[in-house]
């Protein structure tokens, strides 16, 4: 069966830390200078986070009593990965779109948590799961059952000798990576399309009647729960890669619709590819994560050259800037599909201290990952990415999830956090200040970035600029001392605003102590 494309939608719509040296002011949250969407977002696995009634199982209601908690560290919103009913630990196959998982809790519980967040200035968002369904969902249950179920044509069938799905970008031909992806139903000659696996059907795209569902389900959780943003799961694979104009229109098309339930909605896609392939979706999705230098922060970190950090940045950040001049670039260190930041750099904990102080200097809207700030640590298979947060040590940790066992976050090799919150040289402290500092300086929040070579390739440098606030960036991410000569071009960087460890700036002199920070002041 042939079908429309969406070339005639986007015809419509062109038309219609060591010793911290902070200074005091950036221990007061209240001046706070970042507004989300510019600000901190910190992503959850809710099933792992907290748990508020003993079941060993993470649920919302534990999330609402930790919001203090994050407000105190400086987040601005909070990523829920999904929280829909689902048969998998993960939930990243839907079986209702309208629901709460009862594992979570209720609609109720939700509600609530979305309240008090707001009282705290926190925006959430929620995972939306929207290039496949489960198996599991009465829509492909009943598809699968009847050929003439109303939910038939909410899914991607082809007939096992029928030739025409050579032209409708799914080819099944023994040449192509994409025969992996159909799936056959017992009984039957036909086959369904599933990119990831067969326990996850693609939806069809291509059916006026499943976008219209897909819209309902958007005004569902905008207008009635009152969300305030999506992360948009799987956002290049809504349509297969042969149909790219495709898949770039469908977000230009969803956005303008959600724009109708709120006028200042977010949409942040996860479109896990270079820079030249991500930048079209900027049309549609105006923040998207930065994969690229989630993969280039760490390599300069273990290699311990930071020279083309800012270059590189730069280059993706004026490329986007040419497509979209209000893109929100969503910056990462690691998220649930990647090994965690501490385990890609071998526990090395002033490693990770400058993994996150390159993050939050650099331009972006940064997100953080669940115990990110307590050095977890995690390497794939993905359940051991996810592992349960440590709030306090076992015999006090009333919150502490117990349905995994951990592999690698245990209290042998990560501290909890109420033992960090007493060290000033641990992890969480260092998040803590940095995020404190990034959160009060307009130029860190917004400002512009400007490259700054030296000769020691060791020192990643930068300016980062906006209205009245103008700082210069260091970073060593060496292992030994560094000793650098300003240019003269930039001698009117001569306070010395914030350092990490003992960095010390005498005239056009500044001494960089192994993996430290400093940002200079005119």
């Amino acid at each position: 069966m042939k079908k429309p494309t969406l070339a005639h939608l986007a015809l419509s719509l062109l038309i219609s830390l060591g010793t911290l040296g902070a200074p005091e002011a950036l221990q007061a949250q209240e001046k706070k200078v970042s507004q989300w969407p510019r600000g901190i977002t910190y992503e959850i696995f809710v099933q792992s986070f907290a748990d508020s009634n003993g079941d060993g199982i993470g649920d919302i209601k534990g999330m609402t009593s930790k919001l203090d908690y994050l407000k105190n560290l400086g987040v601005g919103a909070v990523w829920l990965m999904p929280i829909n009913p689902s048969p998998s630990y993960h939930k990243y196959d839907v079986t209702d779109y309208y629901g709460i998982h009862p594992d979570y809790g209720t609609m109720a519980d939700f509600r609530e948590f979305i309240n008090q967040a707001h009282q705290r200035n926190i925006k959430v968002v929620m995972d939306m799961v929207l290039n496949h369904s489960s198996s599991q969902h009465p829509w492909f249950k009943d598809a699968v059952k009847n050929e003439n179920s109303p939910y038939r044509d909410y899914y991607v069938w082809t007939h096992k000798n029928d030739p025409q799905t050579q032209k409708e970008g799914r080819p099944t031909g023994a040449d192509s990576d994409n025969t992996r992806h159909w799936h056959k139903v017992e009984g039957s000659d036909y086959l369904y399309y599933g990119y990831f696996y067969d326990g996850m059907p693609d939806l069809n795209f291509d059916s006026p009647k499943l976008r219209e569902e897909v819209f309902k389900i958007g005004r569902f959780w905008f207008s009635e729960i009152g969300v305030d943003g999506f992360r948009l799961d799987a956002a290049r694979h809504i349509f297969p890669d042969e149909r790219p104009f495709d898949n770039h229109q469908w977000w230009v098309y969803f956005r303008s619709e959600m724009l109708k339930a709120n006028k200042d909605v977010y949409l942040v896609g996860e479109v896990w590819a270079p820079a030249d392939i991500v930048a079209p979706y900027l049309k549609g999705l105006p923040a998207l994560f930065n994969f690229e230098m989630s993969w280039v922060i760490p390599q300069a970190v273990t290699e311990g050259r930071g020279d083309s950090l800012a270059i590189k940045h730069a280059k993706i950040t004026n490329f986007y800037q040419s497509v979209n001049p209000d893109f929100i670039d969503a910056t990462i260190l690691s998220n649930h599909d990647q090994n965690r930041i501490m385990s890609t750099l071998n526990n090395d904990v002033n490693k990770a201290k400058m993994a996150a102080s390159l993050l939050l200097t650099l331009p972006g809207s940064p997100y953080l990952y669940y115990g990110e700030e307590i050095g977890m640590t995690g390497k794939k298979p993905d359940e051991q990415i996810r592992e349960p947060f440590l709030w306090d040590s076992k015999a006090k940790d009333k919150n502490r999830t117990t349905w995994l066992k951990p592999v690698y976050t245990t209290e042998a090799t990560v501290a909890p956090l109420a033992a960090q919150q007493k060290d000033k040289n641990s992890i969480y402290t260092h998040y803590k200040t940095m995020i404190s500092l990034r959160n009060q300086s307009k130029a860190l929040t917004y400002g512009k970035l400007e490259p700054v070579a030296f000769e020691n390739k060791a020192v990643s440098a930068f300016t980062r600029v906006h209205e009245d606030e103008s700082l210069l960036v260091l970073h060593n991410l060496s292992g030994t001392d560094i000793t650098v000569r300003l240019p003269e071009n930039l001698n009117g960087y001569d306070k010395l605003f914030f350092k990490t460890k003992q960095a010390k700036l005498n005239k056009a002199s500044l001494t960089l102590p192994a993996y430290s920070t400093a940002v200079l002041k005119k």
